[in-house]
């Protein structure tokens, strides 16, 4: 035990002088504007007093009961967030063993042989002696000498994969919240969409029985009998169409749930009442560096390319490895651990490389190039979180004014079918007045429910493009 206490020391000393090959890491510059853009596009004044949407929970920022139920379901069952969960453990279990090659390994060894030699040479001593016996126990230990930072930088590309691998959880939990709030939502939609749809197929039967009756009778037209009965057939359309969309958005849902939804899910709250929080503060650019995790996932895996190079460029230079061994050795058992027995070997190894045929420096080319890529990577990253808040903040300025409108223009339409049916049933219009006002109204209704849809699913993706989604409740 002396000798390997001394081995241990010294190669302590030689370890401590070592030195790294590895670059000193240096963010990049990201690549966005400072400022987010302003124009006619954007609200003139920042939310004041609201927690940042990364410190704001799911549950504070999703206000229908029936929503955050559905988004606990789906963090418990998801399968995708189940296996970025897995990664995060398989990652750190690869952590743990690259950091487990920088320690000395050590290793308990017993032996035991016994032999009999029957040559027939004359010459030899051993012919036809008794069984040879032989009895040995020792401890081993072999420790690579990181004196170029092979091991530190290895150690370190583990790390960064390990906290990339957790950015990308975290990610994956931002998407998955984010993702089961729009398919809930589109349900609705869709559902809405039916259900003018069911009342505009519903008029245009009775408009149609009227004017069949009205043609049989002979004071109304084959024309107007036809064009009603378009109008029946076309709200036929209409109803199949929106009946596969809900379905399949329901389809969406469940597979991000990862089971049925629940039976006793209350009624759907018309999305005109939904609940959502609004009012949100961008921030500045730079915090997206420091609340995205996918920009921070692409920051980690830059850092872990750089800390390659360190790996590449020690493999240049020599590796030290020591391996020692001590204890003891007898030819009989009760004989193992007595005075005189004890036994040991130190073997230092050292590996230079003379010639490769140029791997080595390809291998270091490819390594430093691949960082060239990790920076690409992450600057699009953040140019992209760039780009997504700022649409949501376009989005955001400008939906309230187009649903205003949009309803407006529904309330006119509705009035505008109103005039067009008391026309044509005094006889001074045709139908097709009153096709035209019944098409317009349908359409407008149509895309007035899309508008909300899309409003609710701008400030949806700008909570995401925030950073939001990673907390259940928000920071104290």
């Amino acid at each position: 035990m002396t000798y390997l206490k001394t081995i241990f020391a010294a190669a302590s000393i030689v370890a401590l002088a070592g030195c790294s090959l590895q670059e000193p890491y240096l963010r990049p510059p990201a690549g966005a504007p400072v400022a987010y853009p302003a124009g006619p596009a954007y609200a003139a004044n920042e939310p004041a007093g609201a927690l940042a949407a990364a410190d704001t929970g799911w549950a504070e920022f999703l206000g229908d009961a029936s929503l955050r139920r559905l988004v606990r379901i789906a963090l418990d069952n998801n399968r995708d967030l189940r296996v970025a969960m897995l990664r995060v453990e398989q990652a750190s279990a690869q952590l743990q063993l690259q950091r487990a090659a920088t320690l000395p390994q050590v290793d308990l060894a017993a032996s035991g042989s016994n032999s009999k030699n029957n040559a027939a040479s004359t010459g030899d001593a051993s012919r036809n002696h008794g069984v040879t016996h032989n009895r040995s126990v020792g401890l081993s230990a072999s420790w690579e000498l990181d004196f170029f930072g092979r091991l530190r930088s290895l150690d370190e590309v583990a790390r960064e994969q390990y906290l990339a691998t957790s950015h990308a959880r975290q990610a994956a939990q931002i998407a998955l919240v984010a993702q089961v709030s729009e398919q809930y939502l589109a349900m609705l939609a869709f559902g809405e969409q039916l259900a003018v749809s069911n009342d505009t197929e519903l008029a245009a039967r009775e408009s149609y029985r009227i004017a069949r009756l009205r043609y049989d009778t002979g004071t109304g037209s084959e024309l107007d009998a036809t064009l009603a009965q378009g109008v029946v057939q076309q709200a036929h359309a209409n109803q199949a169409s929106l009946t596969r969309q809900q379905a399949q958005a329901r389809n969406a849902l469940v597979l991000l749930l990862g089971q049925n939804l629940p039976a006793d899910l209350p009624a759907p709250v018309p999305l005109r009442d939904l609940a959502l929080m609004a009012d949100i503060p961008a921030g500045l650019p730079s915090d997206l560096l420091l609340r995205r995790p996918d920009v921070q996932q692409a920051e980690a895996l830059l850092r872990a390319e750089n800390a390659r190079i360190g790996v590449a460029r020690a493999a240049f230079f020599p590796q030290i490895a020591l391996t020692a061994t001590a204890g003891t050795a007898s030819s009989s058992l009760g004989n193992l651990f007595n005075a005189g027995s004890g036994a040991w070997s130190f073997a230092p190894q050292l590996l230079l490389p003379l010639f490769d045929g140029g791997a080595n420096q390809a291998n270091l080319d490819a390594v430093k190039i691949g960082k060239d890529i990790g920076v690409a990577q992450y600057q699009k990253s953040v140019q992209g979180a760039f780009r997504e808040v700022a649409d949501g903040l376009a989005a955001r300025g400008t939906y309230e004014a187009e649903l205003a409108a949009r309803q407006a223009y529904s309330d006119t339409q509705q009035r505008r079918l109103a005039l067009a049916e008391l026309r044509y049933d005094n006889g001074v219009d045709d139908y097709l007045s009153v096709l035209n006002a019944k098409t317009d109204l349908y359409n407008a209704q149509i895309a007035l429910v899309a508008a909300r849809l899309n409003r609710w699913n701008s400030l949806l993706e700008l909570y995401r493009a925030l950073g939001g989604g990673w907390r259940e409740h928000g920071a104290t």
